[in-house]
């Protein structure tokens, strides 16, 4: 069930609640071994009932919810997914709300992100092979587009733009915090988007995220404290709307030919051929090809 030229393949990054996806058939686990060690749960793929995609999912925390944000592997997620066929890339994350028009229970397809996190592998080039990819606009505009139409056909509130603040977790933010992040303009706050957009965007991968919002975060002094309690019980209402939203997406896929990420290696590889070591160029093979050294 390989990807073949032009084929679209929809890869969705969430919760295990997303597993139940009746609208595929054809289904099948499918286990992937990357450079960058194992992904963080078997990826499912299937096909669209009545449409020609191939959807694949992968759990990004594993089923049963056993990795932490910080542990999650995201270079050997994103690397799994382009090794399958990935020719979009939707993230839904659960977040919470920066601002007041902002509700529990919206739908968020943000713009922007700032990221706060600290200890995690944020690049596929950190050893043997330099790389800077443009950034500025992090999410594929086309794709973005295409997931606010589909979130719309839903029962849902939903917000187009916004930005996303990516904390290190796995603590609720201060109060201190939380101010501050709304002081520098962030809509909604989670602990999963950074350095998953970053690496997709290495691997050329248009990227888009649909944001459930949870809760208020607690700079809104008139809530009460976030409580994990809270936040699950309207995820568990977000979740049958993000099943809905991705398998309109999965029936409407965009042309993401002109994404920003299509060709984000194409000027970035700083290290030249001939200063590539072998370690280096096995590792990155699935990415950047074979590269020709000079005579």
């Amino acid at each position: 069930m390989s990807a073949g030229a032009g084929h679209h393949v929809l890869a969705v990054i969430g919760g295990s609640g997303l597993y139940e996806m009746g609208w595929l058939e054809d289904v099948e686990e499918v286990s992937v071994s990357t450079p960058f060690g194992l992904p963080s749960d078997m990826i499912l793929r299937g096909q669209v009932k009545g449409g020609d995609a191939t959807v694949l999912f992968l759990p990004r925390h594993g089923r049963g919810h056993r990795f932490s944000p910080s542990n999650i592997n995201y270079r050997a997620n994103l690397c799994a997914l382009k090794m399958l066929g990935a020719t979009h890339v939707l993230s839904v994350s659960a977040v919470g709300s920066m601002r007041e028009e902002i509700e529990p229970g919206d739908l968020v397809v943000v713009d922007q992100f700032l990221d706060f996190t600290k200890r995690r592998a944020s690049t596929f080039f950190d050893d043997g092979v330099v790389a800077h990819v443009p950034f500025a606009d992090p999410v594929c505009p086309i794709l973005a587009g295409a997931v606010y139409e589909a979130a719309r056909a839903t029962s849902a509130r939903v917000h187009r733009g916004g930005t996303y603040v990516c904390i290190e977790g796995p603590q609720f933010s201060t109060r201190a915090e939380s101010l501050m992040y709304r002081a520098l303009g962030a809509h909604v706050i989670g602990m999963t988007n950074m350095p998953e957009a970053k690496l997709a965007r290495e691997a050329e991968l248009p990227y888009a995220t649909l944001a459930l919002t949870t809760d208020f975060d607690c700079w809104r002094v008139t809530e009460e404290a976030v409580s994990v309690e809270a936040v699950i019980s309207v995820l568990n209402r977000n979740i049958v709307r993000a099943r809905d939203v991705a398998r309109a997406l999965a029936h409407h896929l965009p042309d993401v030919s002109q994404s920003p990420a299509r060709h984000a290696l194409r000027s970035a590889i700083m290290t030249s051929p001939d200063a590539t070591s072998p370690d280096a160029q096995a590792r990155l093979e699935w990415l950047i090809g074979p590269r020709q050294k000079a005579d």
